[in-house]
């Protein structure tokens, strides 16, 4: 009889364990996710900051030229 008791349990006992490793499993699964979204934030910021830094040398070039075509138009003269 015990053999047949222990038999009963078993199925019961797998899917025990196995809804204990898929627990696990899901819990990995979202640390690495949560740990990919915190990169891709990072990259993001990253990002924007190499554009806001090409904008400005674009910007500070353009008024460098506006600057230097600038002084040769004064009032009296022309170009």
């Amino acid at each position: 009889m015990s053999d047949t008791a222990r038999f009963d349990c078993a199925p019961g006992l797998r899917l025990q364990a196995h809804e204990r490793l898929s627990e696990v499993h899901h819990r990995n699964m979202e640390q690495r996710l949560e740990r990919i979204e915190k990169a891709m934030e990072r990259l993001e910021k990253r990002l924007w900051l190499a554009v806001y830094g090409m904008v400005a040398v674009i910007l500070t070039q353009a008024l460098r030229g506006l600057l230097d075509y600038a002084p040769m138009i004064s009032p009296g003269m022309t170009p």
